[in-house]
């Protein structure tokens, strides 16, 4: 059968059963403890940074070609989602990097792979990734940074917004026009160095969750790069941005699932704990047809997100899988809708103590939300679904 078939390729295997057990130990006791703080202080997880990359798991996906661990997309998914399960923003370190650099895996020069690739698996930077513009956002074709050829230089002015750890990566990834007059397939994709001349930052967004990943504008102002950091052929560039968020949504996905599998795990514990008329919360019956939809559409969202990974696994290694697009953006879509009712519900289920800030659920529930906007809002991915249904 094509289902018994398809399920086979996504299942975890041994070695990555034992990834989860590494990373979610790692997260527990070196990410966790500081998850409060952060939120609270809106600060960089400078420790989860420090933990990642002390042990290569800050971004598992580059290729062990370019000197890093050569983790397949499921690997990635999973190490994403167990940090996710303690820090939602601290998650944001290795999908990033993953967004970040993609375009430059899928589409740049070999001496650019070697270059950034390597610099990102040594842990010289991480990488951002830069697309939406503050009148560009789910029209990203519509962008107005413009990059002007100038002999053997590119220079580039305009701003980007939105633009998850901006100004603490060293690389960015920039998309702009160098053809206004073919709107998409006049954009190019560009290497940008944080230390280049011309190029900074806004003031961080106050932002209602993720409040540990830092989120600005950055500013380009006749930023001169070297020609050869284009990323593939001029006038690519937005067919290389579709292409890694085909991808990388399968990561927001992975976060997704994991901040609601530490909100399922912590609300769990509270009600097998907290008694009520004079027994555990967790025997009334409505509370546990709550705990079981709650596990019930989280093992889907999972699910989903696995196959969307093998296919994305497939891809990357010189597969074909037509129906990426769909699965992608169905995965994100549906993960990021059930983490929101997950950690609406585990709210719920702490009663008034689920409202503080001396439990963690309620920062869960506002780190969920931001997965049903970025890297394409939630209406935008059934569009995608609409005009890419699997036959």
């Amino acid at each position: 059968m094509a289902g018994s078939s398809d399920f086979d390729l996504f299942r975890t295997s041994e070695e990555q059963d034992m990834l989860r057990d590494a990373i979610r130990s790692l997260a527990e006791a070196k990410i966790a403890p500081f998850a409060a703080e952060v939120d609270e202080q809106a600060r960089f997880p400078q420790e989860a940074r420090e933990a990642l990359e002390a042990n290569d798991l800050h971004a598992v996906h580059v290729p062990e070609r370019y000197d890093g661990a050569g983790a397949d997309a499921l690997s990635t998914v999973i190490v994403i989602e167990e940090v996710a399960r303690v820090c939602a923003s601290s998650s944001l370190i290795p999908a990033v990097n993953k967004l970040g650099s993609l375009p430059v895996q899928l589409s740049g020069s070999e001496e650019l792979k070697t270059r950034y690739l390597g610099a990102l698996a040594r842990r010289e930077g991480m990488f951002s990734y830069c697309l939406s513009e503050p009148d560009a956002g789910s029209d990203a074709a519509g962008m107005k940074t413009r990059a002007v050829r100038d002999g053997d230089y590119w220079v580039l002015n305009g701003v980007k917004r939105w633009i998850t750890n901006a100004g603490v990566s060293d690389f960015y990834t920039v998309m702009a026009v160098t053809d206004p007059d073919k709107r998409s397939k006049g954009i190019s994709a560009f290497v940008v160095e944080k230390d280049d001349e011309g190029l900074s930052f806004g003031a961080p967004e106050k932002k209602l969750g993720i409040k540990g990943s830092p989120t600005r504008e950055v500013y380009f102002d006749n930023v001169r790069i070297p020609a050869d950091r284009i990323i593939g052929e001029e006038g690519t560039g937005f067919a290389t941005a579709m292409k890694t968020l085909d991808h990388t949504r399968v990561t927001i996905a992975a976060q997704a699932i994991g901040i609601a599998q530490g909100a399922l795990d912590y609300a769990k514990g509270y009600v097998q704990e907290r008694k009520q008329f004079g027994k555990a919360v967790a025997e009334f019956q409505g509370v546990q047809f709550m705990l079981a939809d709650m596990a019930m559409k989280l093992e889907a969202a999972r699910q989903l997100t696995y196959a969307a990974a093998a296919k994305s696994e497939r891809i990357s290694g010189g597969g074909k899988e037509e129906d990426l697009t769909f699965f992608g953006a169905a995965a994100k879509c549906y993960a990021s809708d059930v983490a929101m009712e997950i950690t609406t519900d585990a709210v719920q289920l702490l009663g008034g103590y689920g409202y503080t800030r001396d439990y963690p659920v309620e920062r869960m529930m506002r780190d969920a939300k931001i997965t049903q906007i970025y890297e394409g809002t939630n209406q935008v991915q059934r569009i995608v679904m609409a005009r890419n249904l699997p036959s």
